[in-house]
């Protein structure tokens, strides 16, 4: 007969499984509705004008930083700049069906890491 420990240990996993599993269905479900022009709602932690990253709630408690995927956006960015040398952000954004606000960000890091090179408005390879 298994030990309880091993036995709430295993429910425990579970659970912590599951609920990861959910958390990502839940973000997946906001992006394609955030994509289909629907407002989001049912945030937790901020409330309304709270900028990210406060809560308020009033605990100390060190915040938990997510991963960062290597580079896919950057990849993805880097080439549709080789595939067409001087195109523009807004045409890279609209190629990946994301927002231009935030492709400003990524191809910044870009050109701070000499992957591309920005003349005007045109972005070109870095060679």
């Amino acid at each position: 007969m298994p030990s309880t420990t091993h036995v709430l240990d295993e429910a425990r996993d579970l659970v912590v499984k599951r609920l990861a599993e959910l958390d990502e269905e839940r973000k997946r479900l906001e992006r394609a509705l955030a994509e289909l022009g629907g407002k989001v709602t049912g945030r937790r932690g901020r409330g309304p004008g709270r900028p990210k990253g406060s809560s308020s709630k009033g605990g100390t408690a060190p915040k938990k930083r997510r991963r960062r995927r290597k580079g896919t956006r950057a990849d993805q960015a880097v080439g549709l700049v080789e595939g067409s040398p001087g195109i523009s952000a807004s045409d890279i954004a609209k190629q990946m069906k994301i927002k231009p606000n935030y492709l400003y960000r990524v191809l910044g890091d870009l050109e701070k890491e000499g992957r591309v090179k920005k003349k005007g408005r045109q972005y070109y390879p870095a060679k």
